[in-house]
């Protein structure tokens, strides 16, 4: 058994600012000197790159409609490894799961980690009716420990008299109306940690306004969790090297799948695809992100044409929503950029979103490093779309999700693979993929 003290902020909605108040928690926890393992439900890149630059340790989802509960058991205690306290932000509101149900919800996650819950309630225009929100929340399901609340832009002191004193559940934290400090949105949600640092800065306001010391005594109520599950896959004959483009235009990927695919026997060789010349690998993995901010110069870095000749090679090549983009011939924005020419087909940026939800499907055919009957399971969520040629071929038929082509993702040519879907990779999709790696680089 693994006892590790932790909490998990949910919030009554999205926008009450529960990525705020977790970030300025594990700000304020770290600042104190401890080693904080961030998490976050669902499966958001965004708020987690904001926690890992907090915390200086690699924020990893909890996503049971991906994962599984047992994998969301089995994550969570590999990496809370080493770590003073955990820190989980939610997903949506506390109860909102999958198509209304309360599959992958804050709650959820919660349950299956057995996490004292500390509710962000936003009180702005509200005054004594905090009490019967809070009390809501506090007898819907009473199988969650909510342990207490944060009440967040509270206008005045006035404001906090008027709500009360005696509130349903222990109130945490006073935090006053703040718009000073902000993180500017776009068109997939909040900017991403490396472009600002403002997020850490809250958590001198959490110090200020909240009872962390409580908020640490909830943390170590929580019940020791089962030991992770061992991998003893050993013995690769030989070990590949994985390309994965990490730049400002490629910055979604799960923590969990670049692990995957070094135990399957990958050296991760990260690069920019802006700046750099394909390096010497035996794969690529190209994740989404923001290539639409930085075309000019992918259009003019020689690493497009790079991946186009190693396609052509053979090499296996695998990318996702933004690197599937990159892959196809061009993308039209303000105007045409040329761009690898490596699958069959043209893009385009739209001004409104395309899709958005989770994906299930199943490879239609043995394609590449894809067998036949390969189960693929992810989130989807793009302001583009992919104009297929004709005659091309896809590698997934889905039985949820929208993917390329009404239900049909993994656009495919020669060892390429471009999908919509950020999957979530199983053990034999890893596995698939480093073989192709190492067929290839016994040519």
């Amino acid at each position: 058994m693994t006892p590790l003290p932790r909490i998990l902020i949910a919030g009554t909605h999205s926008g009450c600012g529960k990525t705020t108040i977790a970030s300025g928690i594990m700000a304020a926890l770290t600042a104190r000197g401890l080693h904080v393992q961030p998490f976050k439900a669902g499966p958001d890149f965004i708020d987690p790159s904001h926690h890992t630059r907090i915390c200086g340790r690699t924020s990893r989802n909890l996503d049971p409609f991906m994962m599984g509960e047992q994998g969301c058991i089995d994550t969570f205690a590999r990496a809370a490894r080493g770590a003073d306290i955990a820190v989980i932000e939610g997903v949506m509101g506390i109860y909102d799961g999958v198509d209304g149900t309360d599959l992958s919800s804050t709650a959820h996650v919660a349950r299956i980690l057995n996490t004292p819950v500390i509710l962000v309630v936003d009180v702005k225009g509200m005054s004594r009716s905090v009490q019967a929100l809070i009390r809501g929340y506090k007898d819907f399901d009473p199988s969650v420990h909510l342990a207490g609340v944060i009440l967040n832009r509270v206008g005045s002191e006035r404001h906090r008299q008027m709500i009360g004193g005696s509130l349903p559940l222990p109130p945490l934290g006073w935090i006053p109306r703040r718009e000073d400090i902000a993180v500017e949105s776009r068109h997939l949600g909040l900017r991403m940690a490396h472009e600002t640092g403002s997020m850490g800065e809250f958590g001198k306001i959490i110090e200020e306004c909240c009872d962390l010391d409580a908020m640490c005594a909830c943390a170590n109520t929580a019940p020791a969790l089962p030991s992770p599950k061992q991998d003893h896959r050993k013995g690769y004959r030989k070990r590949v090297r994985v390309g994965v483009a990490r730049d400002d235009a490629f910055c979604f990927y799960y923590q969990d799948n670049l692990d995957r695919l070094q135990t399957s026997g990958a050296d991760i060789v990260s690069f920019s695809p802006m700046t750099d010349p394909l390096p010497d690998v035996d794969a690529l993995y190209i994740g989404g992100g923001y290539p639409e901010l930085h075309l000019p110069e992918l259009e003019s870095s020689g690493c497009a044409r790079d991946i186009h000749a190693a396609v052509d090679a053979g090499m296996p090549v695998y990318g996702e929503c933004g690197g599937l983009l990159y892959l196809t011939r061009e993308i039209r924005t303000d105007r045409t950029y040329r761009l690898c020419g490596v699958l069959p087909g043209v893009s385009e940026m739209t001004p409104r979103v395309q899709a958005l939800g989770y994906v299930q499907g199943e490879s239609s055919g043995d394609l590449g490093f894809v067998p036949a009957s390969q189960r693929i399971i992810g989130h989807e969520f793009h302001y583009s779309r992919v104009l297929p040629d004709r005659d091309a071929q896809f590698a997934f038929t889905l039985t949820r999700g929208k993917g390329i082509d009404s239900g049909k993702d993994g656009l495919t040519s020669v060892n390429a693979l471009g999908t919509y879907t950020h999957a979530y990779f199983s053990d034999t999709f890893a596995e698939n993929f480093i073989n192709a790696a190492r067929r290839f680089s016994n040519l």
